[in-house]
């Protein structure tokens, strides 16, 4: 094992952060991003440590419901796909309850991707940004046959179910275990973007991100979509806040946008032209 004094304080607070349960599967260059940013601001390392760790949990552990059991849902998976449509729906639902921002998304899975995509339908390229459990919701979206679906978020392992989840759901592509902030090398376009209740949790760990972010998207078309209630399940104004917040994001660009308002998310279709 490399010794500690030869590594720079980075480094070490990467290791040490990695070592914890919660957070070994995250990607080494997303802790290195947030930790970084401790650093420079805190007054020891033990503080950007701890404010390293506080601000992961934010953004990642706090939207988990019970541990991930990903070779149990593979087969729980596999075993619904071969009894037909609807037991497999059924299936990504209940793997979709266990994450708090998928779940949220449960009782409006029928319109939320129907109605916001139906100009774009038969959609044949994703490019889903910090996804989540998002991609279980691929039997409800509109794509076209043997569409092309590329994957982010920072946690290796999700990234591994879901590569075997594609496969199952017969589409290309793959999932990808990335710091999106540190930008994408994808070749576009993509039809859309997913950036699913996405955009406060990086602009939490780098703020201003947001308008660069949507900027450089290879897409035509972005899907983004904000929470209409905190966590606890307080709406606090969160609606009208967010719309204000896109957009001021978008107010000097030249691209359409669509509101879509449901029971548990706000969304917005951003056509680029």
């Amino acid at each position: 094992m490399t010794s500690d004094l030869s590594l720079t304080p980075l480094e070490r607070l990467v290791r040490e952060v990695a070592q914890s349960p919660k957070y070994r599967f995250l990607s080494p260059e997303f802790i290195a991003s947030v930790g970084a940013r401790e650093l420079a601001v805190r007054g020891s390392f033990k503080e950007a440590v701890k404010a390293t760790k506080r601000k992961l949990h934010q953004v990642t552990a706090a939207y988990v419901q019970e541990p991930a059991q990903y070779r149990r849902w593979l087969e729980r998976l596999r075993a619904a796909h071969e009894e037909g449509e609807e037991a497999f729906q059924t299936a990504c639902r209940e793997v979709m309850a266990t994450h708090a921002s998928s779940r949220e998304r449960l009782p409006i899975l029928e319109r939320f991707y129907r109605e916001p995509l139906a100009s774009l339908a038969p959609i044949s390229r994703v490019l889903d940004i910090a996804c989540g459990l998002g991609p279980l919701g691929i039997p409800w979206m509109p794509l076209a046959p043997q569409a092309q679906y590329v994957a982010y978020d920072v946690d290796t392992a999700l990234m591994a179910f879901l590569h075997e989840f594609l496969t199952l759901a017969g589409l290309e592509g793959r999932a990808c275990a990335a710091d999106v902030l540190q930008g994408l090398s994808e070749e576009g376009p993509f039809d859309v973007a997913y950036v699913l209740k996405a955009l406060p949790c990086l602009e939490h760990i780098a703020p201003g991100c947001g308008e660069r972010l949507l900027e450089e998207l290879p897409a035509r078309a972005i899907l983004v979509s904000f929470p209409v209630a905190s966590l606890g399940g307080r709406a606090k104004g969160m609606p009208a806040h967010y719309e204000a917040y896109l957009k001021g994001l978008i107010a000097s660009k030249p691209w359409r946008i669509e509101r879509f308002l449901f029971e548990t998310e706000l969304a917005f279709l951003i056509e680029k032209g």
